[in-house]
C-alpha cells in the first residue's frame, strides 16, 4: 500500500491499516467498506499533507515580509545577509498533488530553465499568484487556487498544439436583462407605486423594476451594484429616488451607500446623492410636496439614524440631525407645508420642523393613547392630518400642524398595520400583517369594506392605487398582488422569500424550476413569467434536476432527504434518504436510467431509474472524496461521472459506484455538461488570485458555443467555450446583489436564468 503514495517511505505505516484487514468482524463480503475505510484514510492522508503545506507556505510569506524590511534596512547599513533570509533557506520544500496523490518536489534539474522547453511552459505574468504550469509530456495542466494545485488532465490529441499563454477571443454575442422574477416585499416599506405610464415601479436586488402589466413589459434602471432598500417617486411622477447599502465598482473598489436619483422615462441617472456622508444604507427617502419636489430627505441606517436634507438638483446637504437611536421605518415631508417632515418608528413619531440649515423636532404626545410599540406607517389625509398605522393594530390620526392625537381607531387590524394608502376621493386602504386583511376606511374613518389575501400570498406589505377602483399589494412573502376590493386579488409576481441555490431548466421546454430554503419549490414558464405550478415542501430545498425526459424532477433537501415530482400535476412520486448532510447535486444521466445524488457527506449516491423516472433502486455509493460535493457531470454515453468537490478534488467514477484513478480511461471523454467548475475545457473562468469558493457555478450551452458562470461578487460571466487558457476574458453582467448561485441555458440557447442567493431574485437574460 506504501507505493500508493511515492515520497512518503517509512512515514507512511500500512500497520494502521491492517486492523481492518485482521478485524474478526469484517466478512468477505464487506471488500466494499474495507476499501471505503482504506480511502477515506489515504484522503485524510492527503488533506493533512496539504494542510501542513499551506501553513509552510503562510510562514514563509510572514519571513519573506520580514526579510523585505530587514532588507530595506540593510541597505542604508550595509550589513550582511538578514537572519530572516538564513531562515527562509531552511524553510523544507513544498509536496505537490497530482491527480490527487501526493508527490515529492523535483529536483531543480527536473524542470528546464528555458522559456522555450517543449517540457514545462511557464505562463510569463509577474504577479502574487501562482501562475498556472503546463505539461505536454504528461498531458495536464496544473492551476492553483489558495496557493492549492489542482491538476487538469487534457484530451490527447490537444497535447502537442496546446499553448499555455495563447490567446483567447470575448464571446461575440451578448447578454441583456429580459426580466425579473420576484420583488423585496419581505423586509422593505413602501417601495410600490403606479407611474402616468401603466408601469408599476418597485425593486429586488439591485435592480428596480418598471413593469408594465398590462402589455407584459419589464424595463430596468440599472444605476445601483448592491441592495436597493428604499424608493420615492417626485411630485413629478417621472423623476426617481432610490437608495442602497454600501457596495464595490466593478473593479471591486468600495462604495459607499448613497441615493441616486434617475429619469423613469429615459433610464438616466441625474444625480448621485451623499456618497461617502452615509453609513451603512439608507432606510427610508422621500421628496418634497409643496415646493416643487425641490428637497429630497434620507434616513441613513446607522445608529443613530441621521435624518439629512438635501438640494438633489444641487447635491447639496441642507440640514442634518441626528433622528432617533431606534430604528425608523418612515419619513414624509408633509403635502402643504415645505418645512415640515414627519418621521416614526421604534415608540416615537417626530415632527421636524426645518429652518435655514437646522432641524428642530417635537415628539408625538400619545396622552391618553397607550404608545405602541412601533408606528409601521404613515399617510396624509385630504385635510392635511397626519395618519399613521401601528403595531397594535390602531389608526391613529394626528392633527395639522400638532404634535397631538385628534382621533383614533382602536384595533382596526388585528395585529400590526403594515400599510396605508389615501386614494384620490379622499378615503383611506390600511393593509394588515397578522390579520392580512385590506380594508376600506371613508373619510370620517369608519369601515366600508374589507378583503383578505390568501395565506399563499402572506401578510400586506405596501399597497398602491391603480386603475379605476384597483390596488397593487406588495406582500413580505415577496409576491404582488393586483385586484379590487370586492373582485379580489391575482398574483402578478411571485417569488422566493429566502436563499435561493437550487435551478434546472427543461431539456425540451422554455420552462425552469427554482427552489430554496423557504421551502418552495416554483415551476416557472419562460415566455409568460409566471409559474406553472408552486409546491410547499416539507424541508429546505437546496438542489434540483430534471429527468431526460422532463416528465418529473428530483428536489434535493438540506435535510438529506429528495423526492421526486411529477412535472406535470407536482404530485409526489417517491421520497428517500441519504446520509444526514444537505443534498448539493441532483444529476440525472443522459440516458435517464440513473440517477448521481452528490451530499455534502462527502459521498455521491447513485440509482438506477426505470419506468420514465418513476422507480428508482439504490446501487450504492461513490467514496473517495474528503470534502463535500459540489459539481458532477456525466459523460455523453452515461457510462463516466467526473466530480468536484469543496476541497478543490476532480474524482472519475462509473454508475457502479468504481472510483476510475488511471487518466487514459477519461482524458479522451465527451461530457454532457459542464458544470464542474474544474477541468479542462473551463479553468480558464478563474480570475486572478482566485478563492476556490468564488465561482458557485457554471454551464455550457447545448452549442457548445457560450460558458457562463455564477460568482461570489454579484456577476454573471460569459465567456467563449471552450475556456482552456489562464484568466480568460468575460462579459460581465450585474443585477444580482448577493452572491449568484446557479446558473443554466434554457433548452433552445435563446435565454439563461441565474439565481441570486440571499437576494431572492431570479433574472432572465436574452442572448443576443
Amino acid at each position: 500500500m506504501a507505493d500508493r503514495i511515492p515520497g512518503y517511505g517509512g512515514l507512511y505505516d500500512t500497520s494502521s491499516l491492517l486492523q481492518f484487514c485482521t478485524d474478526d468482524s469484517v466478512s468477505a463480503t464487506s471488500s466494499m467498506d474495507v476499501d471505503d475505510r482504506i480511502s477515506y484514510l489515504e484522503q485524510r492522508m492527503q488533506l493533512q499533507d496539504d494542510e501542513i503545506q499551506v501553513l509552510k507556505a503562510a510562514l514563509a510569506d510572514v519571513v519573506r515580509r520580514l526579510a523585505h524590511a530587514e532588507e530595506q534596512h540593510t541597505l542604508l547599513n550595509k550589513r550582511a545577509p538578514s537572519r530572516a533570509r538564513l531562515f527562509m533557506q531552511t524553510l523544507p520544500s513544498r509536496h505537490t498533488l497530482t491527480n490527487g496523490t501526493a508527490t515529492p518536489p523535483k529536483r531543480s534539474n527536473a524542470i528546464p530553465q528555458s522559456p522555450s522547453s517543449p517540457r514545462k511552459e511557464m505562463s510569463s505574468a509577474k504577479s502574487k499568484h501562482k501562475d498556472s504550469i503546463f505539461s505536454a509530456e504528461d498531458g495536464y495542466v496544473k492551476m492553483f487556487l489558495r496557493g492549492r494545485p489542482i491538476t487538469i488532465y487534457m484530451p490527447q490529441a490537444l497535447t502537442g498544439t496546446y499553448k499555455l499563454q495563447a490567446t483567447t477571443e470575448l464571446p461575440a454575442c451578448k447578454l441583456k436583462m429580459e426580466w425579473v422574477y420576484g420583488y423585496r416585499g419581505r423586509d422593505c416599506r413602501s417601495n410600490l407605486y403606479l407611474l402616468p405610464t401603466g408601469e408599476i415601479v418597485y425593486f429586488i436586488a439591485s435592480v428596480v423594476v418598471l413593469y408594465n402589466v398590462e402589455e407584459q413589459l419589464q424595463r430596468h434602471y440599472l444605476g445601483h451594484n448592491d441592495d436597493v432598500k428604499c424608493l420615492a417617486v417626485h411630485p413629478d411622477r417621472v423623476t426617481m429616488a432610490t437608495g442602497q447599502v454600501a457596495g464595490t465598482t466593478k473593479d471591486g473598489k468600495h462604495l459607499p451607500p448613497h441615493v441616486r436619483v434617475w429619469d423613469s422615462v429615459s433610464l438616466s441617472t441625474l444625480h448621485v446623492i451623499g456618497s461617502g456622508v452615509f453609513d451603512r444604507g439608507i432606510s427610508c427617502v422621500s421628496f418634497s410636496k409643496s415646493n416643487g419636489g425641490v428637497h429630497l430627505c434620507a434616513v441613513d441606517d446607522s445608529n443613530e439614524h441621521v435624518l439629512s436634507v438635501w438640494d438633489w438638483q444641487k447635491e447639496l446637504k441642507v440640514a442634518d440631525v441626528k433622528c432617533s437611536n431606534e430604528s425608523v421605518l418612515a419619513v414624509s415631508f408633509h403635502p402643504t407645508e415645505a418645512q415640515l417632515l414627519i418621521t416614526c418608528g421604534k415608540s416615537h413619531i417626530c415632527f421636524w420642523t426645518m429652518e435655514g440649515n437646522t432641524l428642530s423636532k417635537k415628539h408625538g404626545i400619545f396622552e391618553k393613547q397607550e404608545k405602541p410599540k412601533y408606528l409601521l406607517c404613515l399617510a396624509f389625509s385630504e385635510n392635511g392630518d397626519v395618519i399613521t398605522g401601528d403595531s397594535s393594530g390602531n389608526l391613529v390620526v394626528w392633527g395639522k400642524g400638532t404634535n397631538r392625537i385628534s382621533s383614533a381607531v382602536q384595533g382596526a387590524h388585528e395585529g400590526g398595520i403594515f400599510s396605508l394608502c389615501v386614494l384620490n376621493d379622499g378615503t383611506l386602504v390600511s393593509g394588515g400583517g397578522k390579520d392580512r386583511k385590506v380594508i376600506l376606511w371613508d373619510r370620517q374613518y369608519h369601515k366600508v369594506q374589507e378583503t383578505e389575501i390568501p395565506e399563499a400570498f402572506g401578510p400586506v406589505r405596501t399597497i398602491a392605487e391603480g386603475k379605476g377602483d384597483g390596488l397593487f399589494i406588495g406582500t413580505t412573502r415577496n409576491c404582488i398582488l393586483q385586484g379590487t376590493l370586492s373582485g379580489g386579488y391575482c398574483p402578478i409576481v411571485q417569488g422566493h422569500t429566502d436563499e435561493l441555490w437550487g435551478l434546472s431548466a427543461h431539456p425540451a421546454e422554455g420552462r425552469f424550476v427554482t427552489c430554496g430554503q423557504d421551502k418552495l419549490i416554483h415551476f416557472w414558464d419562460s415566455t409568460s413569467h409566471q409559474p406553472v405550478w408552486s409546491k410547499a415542501l416539507d424541508d429546505a430545498a437546496q438542489s434540483v434536476g430534471f429527468h431526460p425526459s422532463g416528465s418529473v424532477i428530483a428536489v434535493g433537501m438540506q435535510t438529506a432527504r429528495w423526492m421526486v415530482i411529477d412535472a406535470e400535476t407536482k404530485d409526489p412520486i417517491t421520497v428517500h434518504t441519504d446520509g444526514n448532510e444537505k443534498l448539493s447535486v441532483m444529476s440525472y444521466s443522459p440516458d435517464g436510467n440513473y440517477l448521481a445524488i452528490g451530499s455534502h457527506d462527502n459521498y455521491v449516491y447513485i440509482y438506477t431509474v426505470a419506468e420514465n423516472g418513476r422507480k428508482y433502486n439504490r446501487v450504492g455509493r461513490c467514496s473517495g472524496h474528503s470534502s463535500f460535493l459540489t459539481h458532477l457531470d456525466w459523460s455523453t454515453d452515461s457510462r463516466y461521472i467526473v466530480t468536484n468537490s469543496g476541497d478543490y478534488e476532480v474524482l472519475f467514477w462509473t454508475p457502479n459506484c468504481k472510483q476510475v484513478t488511471s487518466m487514459d480511461v477519461v482524458r479522451d471523454l465527451e461530457w454532457a455538461t459542464s458544470s464542474c467548475v474544474l477541468s479542462f475545457q473551463v479553468f480558464g473562468v478563474w480570475p486572478e488570485g482566485a478563492d476556490g469558493t468564488d465561482i458557485n457555478a457554471i454551464c455550457r450551452s447545448s452549442d457548445d458555443q457560450l460558458l457562463v458562470t455564477a460568482d461570489d461578487f454579484g456577476k454573471v460571466n460569459l465567456f467563449t467555450y471552450p475556456c482552456s487558457h489562464p484568466r480568460a476574458p468575460s462579459h460581465k453582467y450585474s443585477g444580482h446583489s448577493s452572491h449568484v448561485t446557479n446558473i443554466a441555458f434554457l433548452h433552445d440557447n435563446a435565454s439563461l436564468i441565474s439565481t441570486g442567493g440571499k437576494d431572492m431574485s431570479v433574472i432572465q437574460w436574452s442572448i443576443a
